[in-house]
């Protein structure tokens, strides 16, 4: 029981005819922020929550596929690292911006890292939707202990759309053995240094406000255009390519490299676009054996 909103979180996974299936009811099993909150009126609720992905994903080359809610936790809580606000080229101030669906401009508003608009978010980088539904934008504080927090040991946290399994900020420093020192996963984005052309003013919003204001650069950090890698893990000992929720953009992955074939499909109970909830403005194969314990 979640003693803080007064709801049971539920959330049960099994393995079946190669298919990874979750059935939850959306609720968070760790403390979260005040909701309703100023900046985020929406209180958290149970939903139907099913998620399905294959036990044998595929790896592909090439960029990914995109993917608006790439990862699912494995305490029933999706990840959903983008969001429905926008703003127009021609606005001379944030507050013309919306935060929610429909807000109609072409320059997409992060969640995160940034200070021109409020989304209202936890301490889990979390918040929710008009519908009562909590997600994640980046890594799910509450989900970590503390031994995992401080980079003592590595924390899977969610199975990805396409099947291959996420982890939270820390990996092996070489990621081919499962020994030695774990380090910070680096991105491999950065801000971009001038703005794209018809970009709202960066004296009016800074850069980093937008999605449009980061690019990918192969080799600058250590994870890939999806923010993966191939790399040894305590579940996956033998090797498993997998993703990485990281404290610098993306963030959360924003695509997917396996089989879109093997794409997984998230039902909550009702589904409604990214929103901070006020109708207002704002300020081959991937893997190396099986994992251990795990039954196909």
């Amino acid at each position: 029981m979640n003693e803080q909103i007064g709801l049971q979180s539920q959330a049960a996974w099994s393995c079946d005819r190669g298919q990874r299936v979750l059935t939850a009811n959306g609720v968070p099993n760790h403390s979260v922020g005040e909701f309703p909150n100023p900046s985020n009126p929406n209180g958290i609720a149970e939903q139907t929550v099913s998620f399905t992905a294959t036990t044998t994903p595929v790896l592909r080359s090439g960029p990914g596929g995109r993917a608006k809610e790439p990862v699912m936790g494995l305490n029933g809580i999706k990840f959903d690292p983008g969001t429905g606000g926008s703003c127009t080229d021609n606005v001379r101030d944030p507050a013309e911006c919306g935060l929610g669906p429909g807000s109609g401009g072409q320059w997409n508003i992060e969640a995160l890292g940034q200070d021109s608009f409020d989304f209202g978010e936890d301490q889990n980088n979390a918040h929710v939707q008009p519908d009562g539904t909590y997600h994640y934008h980046g890594v799910p504080e509450g989900m970590l202990t503390e031994a995992q927090k401080a980079g003592k040991s590595m924390a899977m946290i969610g199975w990805a759309a396409d099947g291959f399994p996420v982890y939270a900020r820390y990996g092996y420093a070489n990621p081919n053995i499962l020994l030695g020192e774990l380090t910070k996963m680096r991105p491999s984005y950065r801000m971009k240094q001038t703005p794209d052309p018809d970009r709202p003013s960066p004296d009016i919003i800074p850069m980093g406000a937008f999605m449009q204001d980061w690019e990918y650069v192969e080799g600058l950090g250590d994870l890939d255009q999806c923010n993966g890698r191939f790399g040894a893990t305590p579940e996956f000992p033998g090797g498993i390519y997998h993703y990485y929720a990281t404290d610098a953009y993306p963030y959360v992955q924003r695509c997917v490299k396996g089989s879109i074939e093997a794409y997984a499909q998230v039902r909550p109970e009702r589904q409604r676009g990214e929103s901070s909830g006020r109708p207002s403005r704002g300020r081959g194969n991937g893997r190396r054996g099986p994992p251990r314990g795990e039954r196909q």
